[in-house]
Formats: structure tokens, sequence, C-alpha cells
């Protein structure tokens, strides 16, 4: 089969189309052909040597997550049968034309959304979901200040936010303000030009936000904290920004407050299906009806890798980039 494989550390052109040996699933697991798949930050981590593969292969292929159809299933798999049309996450592996990946760590395909752009679904999602739902218990009637709000995990946080009734404002590029606006961010700042502090602090009358789902770092963390409400959290899912910063540690401690470190792709299997599964329950009926939806900035072949690559790294996008593997 086709695959992406990260030849050697470095700049995307170190990414090459290479034939390699087709998976073969175990017991539990079901072989899916991949009809897309979409770039994700800790993707150009990886082909960097910053972010290696927690499970890895025979071959360094990134990719976290997929849509496509069940080619066939392992001898104990219930759930699926061939032809079925799936999505989800995996720790790696998705550049490529097939793909294991356990049965119940598989999401159906929502109809209204189509193969094709399922592919911008899972990772963002359920790692927005993850953070703002679960760690943080975000309710209606909420704040939440998203980072980077036109980026992947920002376009899904929005619409989660909007979708269970919490209210959010987001930092964003001032030409990205408007996309943000109409996925239904309650507020969108330029983070060149605003303080998001003294604009979080009015919105909510003085009393802060309850959820912070930051993908910067570096030196937001203390201003996050300055924006936080009594007892609120602090989700960090990314480190745009770097990962060191002095933190004044005892401004957290008045207001009661959580500073949470999480990540989705080196969790055990276990804990992905566990997680998957309740995404399945809570999450995917809203994209069924319309209140969620994947945001897709631009699509490429698997041959135009390089250069999706690229578009990621100049931070021009809204949403995803989506990779059409076969």
């Amino acid at each position: 089969m086709r695959a992406v494989v990260i030849t050697k550390y470095g700049d995307p052109d170190v990414l090459s189309i290479k034939e390699v040996e087709k998976p073969t699933p175990k017991h539990d697991e079901i072989l899916v052909k991949v009809r897309a798949t979409s770039l994700n930050r800790a993707d150009l981590m990886q082909r960097r040597g910053l972010y290696p593969d927690p499970f890895p292969g025979a071959h360094d292929i990134p990719g976290l997550e997929f849509s496509g159809t069940v080619e066939s299933c392992g001898d104990s798999v219930t759930t699926w049968k061939a032809g079925d049309e799936v999505m989800g996450i995996v720790s790696g592996g998705a550049y490529a034309e097939y793909l294991v990946v356990p049965e119940m760590q598989a999401i159906a395909v929502p109809q209204n959304i189509g193969l094709a752009n399922s592919a911008a679904i899972p990772e963002v999602f359920i790692t927005a979901w993850d953070a703002l739902v679960c760690q943080a218990n975000l309710q209606a009637g909420q704040w939440a200040l998203v980072h980077a709000g036109a980026s992947g995990v920002g376009t899904a946080a929005i619409q989660i936010c909007k979708a269970i009734g919490a209210y959010v404002v987001v930092t964003c590029s001032a030409g990205k303000r408007d996309a943000c606006l109409a996925l239904g961010a309650d507020l969108a700042l330029d983070y060149q030009s605003a303080d998001f502090v003294e604009v979080a602090m009015q919105a909510t009358h003085g009393k802060g936000v309850n959820a912070v789902l930051d993908v910067i770092g570096g030196e937001y963390l203390n201003r996050n904290v300055s924006a936080l409400a009594l007892k609120g959290t602090i989700v960090q899912v990314g480190l745009m920004g770097g990962g060191s910063t002095a933190f004044n540690i005892g401004a957290l401690m008045p207001k009661r407050a959580r500073l949470m470190g999480t990540v989705l792709r080196p969790r055990p299997a276990d804990e992905k299906i566990a997680v998957t599964q309740r995404f399945i329950a809570e999450m995917m009926p809203l994209f069924a009806v319309g209140k969620l939806r994947p945001v897709i900035d631009r699509r490429f072949g698997l041959d135009q890798i390089v250069e999706a690559h690229q578009l990621m790294e100049s931070n021009a996008n809204t949403g995803k980039i989506v990779i059409d593997v076969c």
C-alpha cells in the first residue's frame, strides 16, 4: 500500500510516499481502507522529531484521524462488517491507504457529513469536547475562553460550547474573527491588539471564565489565570507558544482553580475506547441534527502532502486541512 513516511526529521520535504506492507487486523480490530485523513499539529511535531509515535510500527507514518470503509474484520469483531463507513482516532499511521484500529475505537460516519469530510471530525472534536466538557466540566450558561479559535480544535470548541448552551470568547488573528463569529463565538478577539483578560472579565461582569482551552501555552499561562473564575479550570492541550514560562502559582491558589495538561494521542487503547464511546453517545447525535459540523479549509491529495504541511505551518488555514488518500 502507499503511505507517507517520515524519512528523516526536518522540514516538510522529508515526507515521502513509499510502498509499505499492508497491515493485518488482530482479532478485535478492523482493517480500514482510508478515504481521507486530516492534518494536526502533532503531525508537524512528529515530522520534526519532537513528538515520536508512542506506538511505533515498522515505518514512521503520521496521521491521527481517518475516515474510510471497513475492508475486513478480526475474528471476534461484532460491531462492524465489510463495507461499513467509519471514522476515528489512531496514534499514527493514517497517512496511508490502509490502517487497523480496535473495533470499539471506530465511529460510524454521519450520513449528512459524508465519508470524505468526516476525516475532519475525530481528533479535534474529541480533543475539544474532552477538554471542555469531560475535564473542565463546562456547563450551560457558563463561559469558556478558547485560544486559536480558528484552528481545527478552536472551530470544534466554538460549536461544542454553543451546542451545550455555554458562552465562548476566542482569540484569533484579525482576518479570522468573522469566521469565528459565524461559527457562534460570542466574542472573537484579535490576539495582537486586544487584551483577552480585560475582555473576558468585562464579558463575565468581573467573575471570569469557567474554562480555558489553550493550545498556545508560554506567556499565556499567567494571563489565563487572571481571566479565570473562582474554581475555574485551565486545560492545556498544546504548546504553540512554548512549553516553559515563569508561573505565579500564588495567583492560582486563591481562586481554588485547576491547571490541567492533557493529550489524546498517547493514551492507551482502553482509554481511547472509553472516550470514543462516550463521544459517540453524547456528541454524535449533534452532527446528525446539524448542530456540529467539520470546518474544512482546503483539501489536498496524498501526493501533495508537502504542500499541505507547508500550509499548516503558515497558520493561514481556518479549520481543518484534509488529505484525500483514496
